[in-house]
C-alpha cells in the first residue's frame, strides 16, 4: 500500500518461532490482485497456498510473502 507515493510496512509479533531462514514476510497489495499475481509468477514466484482473502507466494529462493486478493 502507498501513502503519499510512499510503501507502507507494517511489523507484527507473533508468538510462535520461525524454524527457517526467513525472518520478514511481505504482503503486497495491488490494484489489479489477478494482473500482479501473473507478473509475479513470470519474475518466478510460486503459489504455494491459496486463501479467501490472500495467495500466499514464495521467491526462487523460499522466502515466503502473501498478495492479498480481497
Amino acid at each position: 500500500m502507498l501513502v503519499d507515493g510512499t510503501p507502507r510496512i507494517f511489523f507484527q509479533l507473533v508468538p510462535e518461532s520461525k524454524t527457517v531462514k526467513n525472518r520478514m514476510h511481505l504482503d503486497l497489495r495491488a490494484d489489479d490482485p489477478a494482473r500482479e499475481l501473473q507478473r509475479l509468477t513470470g519474475l518466478g514466484a510460486t503459489v504455494t497456498e491459496r486463501h479467501e482473502r490472500w495467495i500466499q507466494l514464495a521467491d526462487p529462493e523460499g522466502n515466503e510473502f502473501c498478495l492479498i486478493t480481497g
